[in-house]
């Protein structure tokens, strides 16, 4: 394992982690089993795939941040803002989806990376947030409950958590 010399921080996508970034990420496909053909284009043209993930974009209908987790020039994961529910996100999806990739779990990584998430979620003026993980995710639901998150019980096959959000700007 590489020890990291910078203390990891959430950062606006950044084409400094390039290799980390396109390795942990076909990794992480490769032992879920998922498809890594959407890696082609970043491969291709990184700068290009890390601009249109800078900024405030509409996703999921709602305007929504990534942030990507690093430690110099390793990347470690994502997390998602979503800065609105639609109903949809009200009932599997939340406001925060967040995932580190296989060399770097087990480290408590995601616990960090939520906790700085939620600071950017105070800074919306968001009052609280819904996290939901898949029912057989151990690890996830670890992480949000080590982050404050309340169980509000099961939909759409997902765990739900609200995590109140203390020094929130108003209320949403």
């Amino acid at each position: 394992m590489i020890r990291l010399i910078e203390s990891p921080r959430l950062v606006w996508p950044t084409e400094e982690v390039r290799v980390s970034y396109l390795v942990g990420e076909q990794a992480d496909c490769l032992l879920r089993g998922t498809p890594t053909q959407w890696l082609e284009a970043a491969s291709e043209d990184f700068a290009g795939f890390v601009a249109v993930r800078r900024g405030v974009q509409v996703r999921w209908d709602v305007p929504s941040t990534i942030f990507w987790y690093v430690s110099g020039e390793y990347y470690l994961g994502t997390l998602v803002i979503r800065h609105q529910l639609t109903r949809e996100l009200a009932e599997t999806g939340g406001h925060i989806g967040y995932h580190v990739v296989a060399p770097w779990r087990r480290h408590g990584h995601a616990t960090r990376m939520l906790a700085a998430g939620l600071v950017h979620c105070r800074g919306l003026g968001l009052d609280r947030v819904l996290l939901t993980c898949a029912t057989d995710n151990e690890p996830s639901r670890r992480v949000i409950l080590a982050n404050g998150g309340v169980p509000d019980g099961r939909r759409g096959g997902e765990d739900r958590f609200w995590i109140k959000l203390d020094g929130a700007d108003h209320d949403s």
